[in-house]
């Protein structure tokens, strides 16, 4: 009975090493990819006029396992400098970090949880994922969506999608100009685009 078990585990043992091995020849494979480009618009509303604040500073930091025409996302980290969100107008940019706090709250974060992506077509997949947002200190578990295209040239991953929310889901008070004749409405949409690479 020893010597069947012994070799039993000796064959297991065989096998996952083969398998191990031979992952890369069927099609298996896990890459750490990072921030290539960054694009995050952030618009709202005023009892004036709608406003939008833009940023291209960050970093990402993304594990995918690509199986085939599978692929999954087991790490994705993101951080954006609140100052580097920028409107145009001077005032309008201190107000917005007063709300946010940046001296205290420098960045704005997801780190992914779970995520489900599912394919569109050969190389373009709907993201879904679960995960937690920190906005000013504050963190909630949020949903955040995108459609991810795989670019063969270059292996890399091109993703777009929006988010919208209230600003006092995250503690925020939306911020007010010219003594508070100005306020910006709660509600604020935020589009981004990114492609990050191995």
């Amino acid at each position: 009975m020893r010597t069947l078990l012994s070799n039993l585990t000796g064959i297991f043992s065989m096998m996952l090493i083969a398998a191990f091995i031979n992952a890369p020849l069927l099609g298996i494979a896990q890459e750490k990819y990072s921030l290539q480009t960054l694009d995050v618009s952030i618009k709202g509303t005023s009892s004036l006029h709608d406003w939008e604040m833009k940023s291209d500073k960050g970093t990402c930091e993304a594990t995918v396992v690509v199986n085939k025409q599978n692929v999954s996302f087991s790490k994705l980290i993101f951080s954006l400098p609140a100052n580097s969100l920028k409107s145009g107008h001077g005032m309008m940019d201190k107000n917005t970090y007063k709300a946010l706090d940046v001296k205290k709250n420098p960045i704005i974060s997801f780190v992914l949880s779970s995520a489900k992506v599912t394919p569109i077509d050969a190389t373009t997949y709907q993201f879904k994922g679960i995960g937690n947002l920190t906005i000013a200190g504050a963190t909630k578990e949020t949903d955040l969506n995108a459609v991810c295209k795989y670019n063969a040239a270059d292996e890399s991953f091109s993703c777009t999608g929006t988010k919208s929310f209230k600003m006092t889901e995250y503690s925020v008070k939306p911020p007010t100009v010219m003594l508070g004749t100005i306020k910006t409405g709660d509600a604020i949409t935020i589009t981004y685009k990114l492609k990050i690479k191995n």
